[in-house]
């Protein structure tokens, strides 16, 4: 995005503090501690969940600090969000539909991101029905 002549033009450096590394060790530490096996594989796999599920927090940081959310923006973070319920709804049916389908860390770790996006859903659905555009408090 900083690369790009056009794209560049609207990055705004002052408001895009987020320190990601405050997200990547913790992510990284308890992928460490907490995994199903603990061979490389598994461990870079289970931080690979940790990470998504809290990647979105500087994009939701971002837009609740400039408050400048346009359509196409609210509408690709929303249609994230529902990407992860849906797959909730996915682990739901095949818990009941499939013998031992138990995935713990899968399931938290998705339950999470989605948690994530509540706010965000919430004064989307708000703006959708008074029709009006989508500002997230500050």
């Amino acid at each position: 995005m900083r690369r790009h002549k056009v794209v560049r033009r609207s990055y705004d450096k002052e408001q895009d503090t987020f320190r990601h590394y405050f997200l990547m060790l913790p992510c990284l530490i308890l992928a460490l501690v907490i995994n199903e096996k603990f061979t490389f594989k598994e461990v870079m796999w289970t931080f690979s969940l940790y990470l998504e599920a809290v990647a979105i927090l500087p994009q939701l940081v971002l837009l609740q600090r400039t408050r400048n959310i346009d359509n196409l923006t609210g509408q690709y973070v929303f249609l994230l969000g529902a990407y992860r319920a849906f797959y909730i709804l996915n682990w739901i049916y095949r818990y009941f539909t499939e013998v031992h389908f138990v995935h713990w860390i899968t399931w938290i770790s998705g339950l999470v991101q989605t948690l994530l996006y509540a706010d965000f859903f919430y004064y989307y659905f708000q703006s959708w029905k008074k029709n009006v555009k989508l500002q997230l408090p500050a």
